[in-house]
């Protein structure tokens, strides 16, 4: 028996349902790869054990009988672009849509959401760059690290999880009356060196293609010296009204 996880009322996506990258990152946590992929087949629920166990080639996470969470090994050969500086990701960020809370789907996600504290809230606001990129920057602090000062690893998942929407939703406020929100389907992440409270990253996401309702995207996350530490990519469904 594999141990349970679950999602803390901090680290919540859509209000009543944990965030899909935080929730992600507990399950991989289990998974021994250099890259995971996990998939949400539901919403993850708050303050809810979730039994996991390994099912032919997938980890899976339970709620009941039903799959919340399936997590696969992935050859994730995805290479981070050339990064920006911090002071692009910090305008892109001051200028974004997602701080706009009548603009915002979920304005309490713990990593997007204008309406969380800092220190409680991850507050990572993607903006659209010059060069159509979009730009945020990920300053963890101490409570998402251990001892060491080491990010946990579901934390790092988060913070590539939403600004990975930025490329492929239209957060202007004349769109937001029309659309449907999207929701993260499928996140696939490989972390190739630690993360420490108190630095600063700088958050990158890119478009990577859109078939109908379903969007991909790319997202690093770098080191001050200009060095990725993360990526994702991320698969975005547009619900249906």
């Amino acid at each position: 028996m594999l141990p349970a996880i679950e999602v803390p009322t901090r680290f919540n996506g859509p209000p009543g349902s944990g965030n899909g990258g935080y929730s992600a990152g507990l399950l991989a946590a289990q998974v021994d790869a250099p890259a995971v992929e996990v998939t949400l087949r539901a919403p993850p629920p708050l303050e809810r054990p979730l039994s996991v166990e390994h099912r032919d080639d997938a980890t899976v996470a339970l709620d009941g009988d039903a799959v919340v969470l399936e997590a696969r090994p992935v050859d994730l050969d995805l290479v981070a672009p050339d990064p920006v500086g911090l002071d692009a990701a910090v305008a892109a960020d001051e200028r974004s849509g997602f701080r706009d809370r009548d603009v915002h789907p979920f304005p309490t996600c713990v990593v997007c959401g204008p309406d969380r504290a800092a220190g409680d809230g991850l507050r990572m606001f993607p903006g659209q760059l010059a060069d159509g990129r979009f730009g945020t920057v990920f300053r963890p602090d101490s409570s998402l690290a251990d001892a060491r000062g080491v990010v946990a690893d579901p934390a790092v998942w988060a913070a590539l999880d939403c600004p990975s929407s930025g490329p492929v939703l239209d957060m202007s406020p004349g769109a937001a009356a029309t659309r449907a929100p999207s929701v993260l389907a499928r996140l696939a992440v490989r972390i190739d060196r630690e993360l420490h409270a108190g630095e600063t990253y700088v958050s990158v996401s890119w478009k990577l293609g859109e078939d109908g309702r379903k969007r991909t995207s790319g997202t690093a996350l770098y080191a001050d010296d200009g060095t990725p530490v993360a990526v994702a990519r991320a698969l975005w469904i547009e619900l249906r009204r």
